[in-house]
């Protein structure tokens, strides 16, 4: 049977990592950008039980569903995107529970309102940049980009949205915190929520993926297959 011919913007998504890539990002991001700088900093003196409790419990289910892609990368390299994407979205919650937990208990601050605005801005930021990545993608800017066609790697709605989000943070910390140090740390982790926040688009890519299967296995043939059924070249 004749394959069916994949456009350019298709054949950009499906630029995909190996197993054996995907299993380097697990202990890479969840061991550093989640546990070592999130978890510890979440757990931390002084201790917030109800802030840990809501942080401690997506982490370790997070851990526990890594634990497949780790041992079996092959077999499960289809849903590995699914995965990824919350884990973009647990790690992005992690460090936007972290910055209230600096705000409310270093400075004693109380209210509802650095939560409440904290959080429409977490939320903001996660379907911010997931439309940004649909838009970049139908557009054909991916397309473009793996062309060498564009030299600017981001548009600048992206650039906007991830300055935005970090002079926000900075701004409405100022205003309750007087440390120069923990505002420093609040900066960082904004920086870093942009990061993560991008990672959570893999939940588009597992979907696109899903719905394109066909195709992915025209250019992937033995995408999704366990490590002793594929060909070794």
């Amino acid at each position: 049977m004749k394959q069916e011919k994949i456009d350019d913007i298709t054949m950009s998504y499906l630029k995909l990592q190996s197993p054996r890539e995907n299993r380097g990002n697990i202990l890479v991001f969840l061991l550093i950008f989640l546990d070592i700088i999130g978890v510890i900093f979440l757990i931390g003196e002084p201790r917030v039980p109800l802030i840990i409790l809501y942080g401690i419990i997506p982490v370790i289910l997070i851990h526990l569903w890594a634990i497949q892609y780790i041992i079996a990368p092959y077999k499960f390299e289809k849903s590995y995107y699914l995965f990824f994407g919350v884990y973009g979205v647990i790690n992005t919650f992690v460090y936007f529970l972290v910055i209230q937990k600096l705000i409310y208990v270093h400075f004693q601050v109380y209210g509802v309102v650095p939560l409440s605005i904290g959080l429409i801005m977490f939320l903001s930021l996660l379907l911010i940049i997931n439309w940004i990545n649909i838009r970049l993608l139908y557009s054909g800017t991916y397309s473009r980009l793996q062309k060498g066609e564009k030299i600017v790697n981001l548009s600048p709605i992206t650039a906007a949205t991830g300055i935005g989000y970090v002079f926000a943070q900075l701004i409405l910390s100022s205003i309750f915190v007087d440390s120069t140090k923990t505002l420093i740390i609040i900066g960082v982790l904004s920086l870093l929520s942009v990061a993560t926040a991008f990672f959570s688009t893999s939940i588009h890519k597992y979907f696109y993926i899903k719905k394109n299967i066909e195709k992915v296995k025209q250019v992937y043939p033995q995408f999704g297959l366990p490590k002793r059924l594929r060909k070794q070249w």
